[in-house]
């Protein structure tokens, strides 16, 4: 058993850890996918709609059990809620490499890929049942990209 002076942080003084964050953003992120809500991901699990809403922002931690109940439920591997993770963020898991200060935990807004206009455009992406069909939408996404660059 680790003593409190040498385990790893389960928060920081500042909030949730990092880690947390992005396993959160993660959960969030397939759920909208899926098209639940978080009372309907809570109704699966066994959880009100406020506890999935703490997970996802990473305001509790997720046990092993919660996460594999998860991976079922959304289904996706385990792997799927640590992929992506920035290269600060494995450091954070290494101690002595990054402080909890200097890893930044993931937000909505820093992240495109679980921002809810990102993942309702994919959901729809998604139900389009035709490959030709989509492979043309991703055609047209791509010119209208060319044509309307960011400014």
């Amino acid at each position: 058993m680790a003593n409190k002076a040498t385990a790893s942080p389960r928060k920081t003084k500042d909030g949730p850890s990092p880690i947390d964050c992005h396993v959160g953003l993660r959960i969030r992120a397939r759920r909208i996918v899926l098209g639940l809500s978080q009372s309907e991901l809570g109704n699966k699990v066994g959880l009100t709609f406020q506890q999935i809403q703490k997970y996802e922002r990473g305001a509790n931690r997720i046990g092993a059990g919660r996460l594999f109940e998860f991976s079922h439920i959304l289904d996706v591997p385990i792997a799927y809620f640590y992929d992506e993770m920035a290269p600060e963020l494995k450091a954070y898991t290494q101690r002595g490499k990054i402080t909890a200060k200097q890893a930044q935990a993931p937000t909505l807004e820093s992240d495109v890929m679980c921002q809810r206009e990102t993942l309702n455009l994919v959901r729809t992406y998604y139900k389009i049942n035709d490959e030709v069909v989509r492979q043309r939408f991703v055609d047209l996404m791509r010119e209208a990209a060319r044509i309307c660059p960011p400014s």
